[in-house]
């Protein structure tokens, strides 16, 4: 049974949530951007039987309430924490991707008894930018290939001041077509991932970014995760154009942790390998 929820955070602003499955283990997922939405109904279907999972829109995001923030890690720490209450979880399994994965690393961080596991997916570690970033770039503009030209094309027509949906929808499907490696159904994945189009929160993802990467490669998160006692599954696809070379800092600080590799999968693993991807976290998970 699927059951869609309201969620009040401390200061008052509404999140969406869903909650699903029948698996006795609880699950919540949080999902990249920062900016974007929940876009894991294929990992809800994959996983129903092995947790309960919950999804949630970050604040200003997707479905939740628009807002005007506060784009912080901090506040964002603290909305996870009331969607954890709101089901009424005394300790939760957590999986983040991308993005998410950073925002779920800080909140095990900063509540260790409430995680029983994290399961880390296509995350870019506890480095500074500088790691990886550049690579990536790299490695988006030869998966893009002709695809480049169209794509900065749209990003010239989508900085505007006027908002056109239609054009930014399209600047994304494009963007995101260099997650996935084969060529072939690049644009198919995309397109699913954009489907439905909810809009992009740019101040969001800009501020936010900005904060996070303000405490990457800081002695202290090194520290923090060294410390850290909760057992962590670190998920990756090998064909992710971030690379997988700036997850290393994480892996080696962490006491705890055990790390599966897809080899063919890019930065959703679950769409490459789904039987992999169910295979690893159901073992992350333990027995329900």
């Amino acid at each position: 049974m699927t059951k869609t929820e309201t969620v009040t955070t401390g200061d008052g602003v509404r999140l969406w949530a869903q909650r699903s499955g029948r698996g006795a283990t609880p699950l919540v997922l949080c999902h990249g951007g920062p900016g974007l939405w929940d876009m894991f109904d294929d990992v809800a279907g994959l996983l129903g039987d092995l947790a309960t999972v919950i999804r949630w829109d970050q604040r200003g995001c997707g479905r939740s309430e628009p807002c005007d923030g506060p784009w912080t890690v901090e506040r964002f720490v603290a909305d996870l924490d009331a969607v954890r209450r709101h089901f009424g979880l005394d300790r939760t399994a957590l999986l983040g991707h991308s993005w998410g994965a950073q925002l779920a690393l800080h909140y095990t961080l900063a509540h260790p008894d409430r995680v029983g596991t994290l399961v880390y997916v296509s995350g870019t570690g506890i480095g500074p930018d500088s790691d990886w970033h550049g690579a990536y770039k790299e490695n988006q503009r030869a998966r893009l290939g002709e695809r480049l030209e169209r794509l900065v094309l749209r990003r010239e027509l989508t900085d505007t001041p006027k908002r056109d949906e239609a054009r930014e929808r399209e600047w994304a499907v494009l963007h995101w077509s260099a997650e996935f490696p084969d060529a072939d159904r690049a644009t198919e994945h995309a397109e699913r991932m954009a489907d439905p189009w909810l809009g992009i929160n740019s101040a969001c993802n800009k501020r936010l970014n900005a904060a996070a990467r303000r405490v990457c490669g800081t002695p202290g998160l090194y520290a923090a995760c060294a410390g850290l006692e909760v057992p962590v599954l670190i998920v990756d696809g090998a064909e992710d154009i971030r690379p997988r070379s700036a997850v290393d800092s994480l892996e080696r600080a962490l006491p705890h942790v055990t790390r599966v590799t897809f080899p063919q999968a890019g930065h959703l693993p679950w769409v490459e390998d789904p039987q992999g991807f169910r295979e690893a976290v159901g073992a992350g998970l333990g027995p329900g």
